[in-house]
């Protein structure tokens, strides 16, 4: 069966789906291996429900959280980037340990490129993509953001758990093939 996903707006949802949502994110499990990486889902989703940089989302899947993750604007030199404002930051970034292995995170990823393009549009922002930081020992996070599009930019050490990979997706141009897609297999 072909996994998909879907972002969902957390500051876009009405107080109710919010809140079901919210409940959802909070039952989300992180795997032994990602605590050194991610933070708590829910704490991670109310703090950026609350700063205007910050954009939210649950990853969905069959209609149920499956992960969450931010786009930042004026953030990207916490991933290394050369500078904060000419791309977005892609950050809290995590699938539940029992999602792992399905492809979720690249389909996640791709989705949250294409997304970070729409709102560069919609805030009329100079963005060209999306950067983020992953640490070199995650090779499962590693791999799924290559599949997804993202090209390294070499290493990192302002990460809190040691050395990370700066990588960097761009916005795919219009009508272009998607990262994975049947035109680019």
């Amino acid at each position: 069966m072909c996994e998909s996903v879907w972002l969902l707006p957390l500051k876009n949802l009405d107080e109710d789906a919010r809140a079901i949502k919210l409940g959802e994110i909070a039952e989300l499990e992180v795997g032994t291996e990602q605590r050194n990486f991610v933070g708590d889902p829910l704490r991670m989703m109310l703090v950026a429900l609350e700063e205007e940089s910050r954009y939210p989302f649950a990853v969905d899947s069959n209609g149920t959280a499956v992960g969450v993750l931010t786009l930042q604007s004026g953030a990207a030199s916490l991933a290394g980037w050369r500078d904060d404002d000419s791309v977005w930051l892609l950050r809290g970034f995590l699938i539940d340990r029992r999602q792992q292995g399905k492809g979720l995170g690249t389909l996640a990823a791709v989705a949250a490129v294409r997304e970070a393009a729409r709102l560069t549009t919609a805030l009329a922002g100079r963005q060209t993509g999306v950067v983020l930081s992953v640490n070199e020992v995650n090779p499962a996070g590693l791999g799924a953001y290559r599949k997804a599009g993202f090209e390294d930019h070499g290493q990192y050490l302002g990460g809190a758990a040691g050395p990370q990979r700066t990588m960097f997706c761009s916005f795919p141009a219009r009508n272009a093939p998607r990262p994975g897609s049947p035109e680019t297999t």
